[in-house]
């Protein structure tokens, strides 16, 4: 269960976080939230699939990481074997919290319920010794405010979608080395056809709007399936 608070140095003074990497530290997942914001950062590592959610009516964007529940690939002995990373999966375990009412700025929340937090006086200090944020957290606190204004301008990029009907259903059946089959679905991705017939006045629309590149990138992003597959038989080969 989750225990989030304000983050503050009165309260927080001692707080250090662990920057490591593995399945304990909340790692252990095939799939992140991504931000249309970030597709061309994460396109060179990871595939970047949509789903749609029918109880919100509403899309999200992943990277993916791997093809069964609990199950990242990119995982290797401590490290995360990948440039990049998607920002909701480097910020934790900070957040960006705001008032129920009211015009108030957002605040930087923590989840001291989180497996990050060390306790046991190793990992990353948050605070200096004059209570003054360490540039750890000046580090995060960017990727939170990126995160932020990422999410919150994607409802225009899946409206932009919608519009003009780019995503479409995927499923795909993966075959690994040994003769075991995983079967992808529940996935969207981009209708290349359907984008590549778009008349010139809506492509300068996407592209004014700063959603043709994210498109594309989507769609880029489609060859690091067949590298998550090597690296799924690698690893049962291992």
């Amino acid at each position: 269960m989750s225990k989030h608070q304000i983050l503050n140095p009165a309260d927080h003074a001692q707080l250090r976080i662990r920057t490591d990497a593995g399945p304990a530290l909340g790692d252990g997942v095939n799939a992140c939230l991504a931000i249309p914001a970030e597709f061309r950062r994460l396109a060179c590592e990871y595939p970047i699939l949509f789903r749609y959610d029918a109880e919100r009516g509403a899309y999200s964007a992943l990277a993916l990481f791997g093809f069964e529940a609990g199950e990242n690939l990119y995982l290797e002995g401590g490290h995360w074997d990948a440039a990049v990373r998607p920002l909701a999966q480097s910020v934790q375990p900070f957040l960006i919290g705001r008032p129920d009412t009211g015009e108030a700025a957002a605040q930087v929340h923590i989840d001291m319920a989180h497996p990050r937090i060390a306790t046991d006086g190793s990992g990353a200090a948050v605070f200096d010794a004059d209570g003054q944020p360490t540039p750890y957290l000046e580090q995060v606190i960017e990727m939170l405010g990126a995160l932020d204004e990422g999410y919150r301008a994607s409802d225009d990029f899946f409206a932009a979608c919608k519009r003009y009907d780019l995503l479409e259903a995927f499923s795909m059946d993966v075959t690994l080395d040994s003769g075991a089959m995983h079967r992808m679905v529940g996935y969207h991705l981009v209708n290349e056809e359907r984008l590549s017939a778009l008349e010139p006045g809506i492509l300068a629309e996407l592209s004014a709007a700063g959603h043709l590149m994210p498109l594309y990138m989507a769609l880029a992003s489609l060859g690091n399936l067949g590298k998550l597959v090597r690296r799924k038989n690698r690893r049962s080969h291992g």
